[in-house]
């Protein structure tokens, strides 16, 4: 097995999860088996009670893990299904080894943080390495490690006092762990910031060798300087950055800003990365990549020819920052590119669109609206909370009586039965029981056995099947007329099964259900171009190269090229 560390310095939110991405998709591209892992220093047990603004969303693993956005980057440019114990946390290794203490396992001795918690970090990613990611169930050959140690190593050049001290276990732990692994087997990659202030113009190399210099101190020593900056590195900063961080220029790599993500890996082995891991790590790899690399070669020039525009609008509440809907954005970009036209997403925050805004900011309001109505599609997603959920209602309202192509996706879908109840059942009190727990008409309800009191790791998580009970179904044909689907879930709250006659009835059909029968998945409307729910987070799933089908089915619609795709037998256009 080869290690490949990633470490970050002098700020967190430069890439490194997409550069540790794009190092495995290399790998792989090579014909090597990739598996990676996430390490955060917070003390939570996992991701799932984080506001989205705190780390961006929760992504969501076949076994229901609930885990950083990062193993979402990595599904997604590996094309691999990782698992809950491939994101590590200083909660889960303190919980492991306090379970260990109770049942005796250290009996006669003091636990300590060196060595109890530092071997335990260790064991736990040989352990995680050796497990199968790929469809063919074979052992990983690299696994890629990301550690966030941003804060730590900041605090550290700054005032040499330990601020920051919860990574400083994970650091001591790799300190150690090279020793363990060897040198042929274990590779530090360190990801740093070159700016470049305005006044100036001149890209500054300090940060980086402050950030270098500390990481030094703790005992670990980059084997390749990864250099993040706004506009491509002038050679001079190379010949510096490589005199006084003490490596090789060819191991000090220049990744500016790209207009997409597909690039990063075309940047990198351009570079001579894959000579450099083959050397360093002795790997049984040809020095050039295979068609794999190629393919995303092509992706990326394509995306950047891109002349036809498709408009999404997403009404959510967590607008303020992207990456709280980032699965979202990357499987409408996926859909997009798919169809060749380039993703223009709006972001409207929900609230906007309510009548308490029209009173206290009538600029905002209208601002809101004007962006909901010249959108092509309309997208509400998942949350949890009743803030802007009357936004959402209007949203709905607004692309079911206007036959604009819309996907609800969790609360999306939930809402969508909430609307269509309220305007063409006429229950104008209908609601969901987590809005309004006294509602008389209760058309969302919530699953006791997922309501525990505990508020961590007790939804319904994960991989499951729905259940298609027609063939006259859109969602079913894009698919691939396909009798089931496997998708990841999140939620607490389900339609109520008692109502659905009522809805069907007037034209509202439930077409997905789980395997019992009893739970309703997809929700599709007659007489309309594309009005489809699903309880399920497709978004999970969705690859560059696998658009996920309710968000494809969105894109197609929105471009007025749905029907012909069915037609053709849900084949894309060349």
């Amino acid at each position: 097995m080869k290690y490949i560390l990633v470490t970050g310095g002098v700020i967190s939110g430069i890439g490194k999860g997409i550069i540790a991405s794009s190092i495995g998709t290399i790998l792989k591209s090579c014909g090597l088996r990739v598996t990676a892992i996430k390490i955060d220093p917070y003390i939570n047990i996992d991701a799932g009670t984080f506001s989205p603004y705190e780390h961006g969303e929760v992504f969501v693993l076949n076994d229901g893990g609930e885990v950083d956005l990062d193993l979402g980057n990595y599904e997604r440019f590996l094309d691999i299904n990782l698992y809950k114990d491939n994101n590590i946390t200083t909660g889960k290794i303190y919980q492991h080894v306090i379970n260990k203490e109770r049942h005796g396992d250290y009996l006669g001795k003091t636990v300590q943080v060196v060595p109890h918690i530092t071997d335990a970090v260790q064991e736990w990613v040989m352990n995680q390495a050796k497990v199968p990611v790929d469809d063919d169930r074979k052992e990983p050959q690299i696994c890629v490690i990301e550690a966030s140690m941003e804060r730590f190593s900041f605090l550290f050049q700054l005032g040499g006092t330990i601020g920051d001290i919860e990574g400083m276990p994970f650091v001591e732990a790799f300190r150690q762990f090279q020793f363990k692994a060897k040198r042929e087997n274990f590779c530090n990659i360190h990801v740093s910031l070159v700016p470049q202030p305005n006044a100036t113009g001149e890209q500054k190399t300090k940060p980086t060798q402050n950030s270098v210099r500390a990481l030094r101190g703790l005992g670990l020593s980059p084997d390749l300087i990864v250099c993040r900056s706004a506009k491509p590195i002038e050679m001079a900063v190379k010949e510096k950055i490589s005199m006084f961080c003490h490596v090789e220029p060819e191991q000090v790599i220049f990744i500016h800003d790209v207009s997409s993500t597909y690039r990063v890996p075309i940047l990198l082995e351009e570079q001579g990365i894959i000579k450099y891991f083959k050397q360093r790590l002795n790997l049984p790899i040809d020095d050039q990549p295979s068609d794999l690399l190629m393919k995303w070669k092509k992706m990326a020039d394509r995306y950047e020819r891109l002349l036809k525009v498709c408009s999404i609008a997403l009404v959510g509440k967590y607008t303020k920052l992207s990456d709280c809907y980032a699965s979202v954005f990357k499987a409408l970009e996926h859909s997009a590119l798919a169809i060749n036209h380039k993703l223009d997403l709006m972001y409207i925050d929900s609230t906007e669109l309510e009548r308490s805004t029209e009173v206290e900011n009538s600029v905002k309001y209208h601002q809101a609206w004007h962006k909901l109505c010249k959108a092509d599609g309309i997208l509400v997603p998942g949350g949890f909370g009743i803030r802007g959920t009357e936004g959402k209602l209007q949203a709905i309202s607004w692309a079911r009586t206007k036959k604009k192509p819309f996907l609800g996706v969790c609360l999306g879908m939930q809402l969508a039965v909430v609307e269509f109840a309220r305007n063409c059942l006429n229950w104008k009190d209908a609601n969901s029981t987590e809005f309004d727990p006294d509602t008389k008409n209760p058309v969302v309800i919530d699953m006791p056995e997922h309501n525990p009191g505990d508020m961590g790791g007790t939804m319904r998580l994960g991989k499951r099947r729905t259940v298609f009970k027609t063939q006259n179904s859109v969602l079913r044909k894009l698919y691939g007329d396909e009798t089931f689907v496997e998708e990841r879930h999140r939620h607490r709250y389900e339609v109520n099964p008692e109502l659905t006659h009522c809805f069907e009835e007037k034209g509202l059909k439930f077409v997905g259900h789980d395997t019992e029968g009893n739970r309703m998945e997809i929700i599709e409307l007659e007489n309309h171009p594309y009005f489809v729910g699903v309880q399920f987070h497709p978004e999970f799933s969705s690859r560059p190269m696998k658009p996920s089908p309710p968000y494809l089915g969105l894109l197609l619609a929105a471009t007025g090229t749905l029907n012909a795709y069915l037609q053709r037998g849900c084949k894309l256009s060349p």
